[in-house]
């Protein structure tokens, strides 16, 4: 079943009608733009690869653009909002423009950095996620939840490519390794700013991340994060000046950064996510012993 056929698309009219009827006036201080582009949508919900056996997590459903796009493809959408009117005007939305497919959604009136359990295990993550906070809401949400296998999120242009950045690029640094903690990371398509309403000052990028194994069981992600963190805090510096604090001292980090095979000339953005987890390892160890 098309979402054509199942649900009747949220156009540029409609959204100034629901924004007027709600009295809503979008606010830049939690990253609300809305999607008015049904073509727009057709494409976000073909790029994330959803079907019928897919419960996905969708984050800032805002007035139910990509929701009405994603509900005739899945098994169901639980939607996650924060937005006390936009929380509460969606189930009427959803039920106006697709009244056979109200029962496969599900609305969270929440702070989706705040989510920490739901009733059904979300199987993908596909939100056109408020600029403001979505490195934050995509690392959360992955940590928090195993069973999302597949992510497709928009974001801002630039928040893409550092997300995609691979090893030793300008623009690779710390959301480029934590997100490849989870998964296998590509910019999958641009996105302008006329499908907005309002329109961001900048263009947005589409970014698809397949979950993949645990890179290692030996330390837990925080530990890796830990090294992350130090190695990029101090951007130009090598790696034997910023883990220095970390390790306890720059003749500790000289032989950890030994341990693990990596050289402590090099800065954090030549180490891939598998060599700072090497590190961690080499400390655990270390520690251990």
């Amino acid at each position: 079943m098309s979402a054509d056929e199942a649900a009747q698309l949220l156009g540029a009219v409609r959204i100034r009608q629901l924004a007027s009827e709600l009295n809503l006036r979008p606010t830049k201080q939690r990253g609300q733009n809305f999607v008015v582009d049904a073509n727009t949508v057709r494409r976000i919900v073909q790029l994330a690869n959803v079907d019928v056996d897919d419960v996905v997590l969708e984050v800032g459903p805002g007035l139910g653009s990509l929701t009405l796009g994603l509900l005739p493809q899945v098994n169901r959408v639980i939607a996650v909002e924060i937005d006390d009117v936009l929380a509460g005007a969606l189930p009427k939305t959803i039920s106006e423009q697709a009244p056979m497919l109200v029962d496969r959604l599900q609305i969270i009136h929440a702070d989706a950095l705040q989510v920490n359990s739901l009733d059904r295990e979300p199987t993908a993550l596909v939100a056109n996620l408020p600029y403001n906070v979505s490195v934050p809401v995509l690392l959360h949400l992955l940590a928090t939840f195993d069973s999302i296998t597949k992510v497709l999120v928009m974001v801002q242009s630039e928040v893409a490519d550092r997300l995609a950045a691979p090893p030793g690029s300008r623009t690779y640094g710390v959301p480029s390794v934590k997100a490849r903690w989870f998964g296998e990371v590509s910019r999958v398509g641009s996105v302008g700013t006329t499908v907005f309403w309002p329109q961001p000052r900048v263009d947005s990028g589409l970014v698809a991340l397949q979950r993949h194994a645990p890179i290692t069981t030996e330390v837990t992600r925080q530990q890796v994060f830990a090294v992350v963190d130090a190695a990029f805090a101090q951007r130009r510096k090598t790696l034997r000046s910023t883990l220095a604090q970390w390790a306890g001292s720059r003749e500790a980090v000289d032989t950890l950064l030994e341990t693990a095979g990596v050289d402590p000339s090099l800065r954090g953005e030549a180490l891939d996510v598998a060599q700072f987890a090497a590190i961690a390892i080499a400390r655990q160890r270390t520690m251990g012993s």
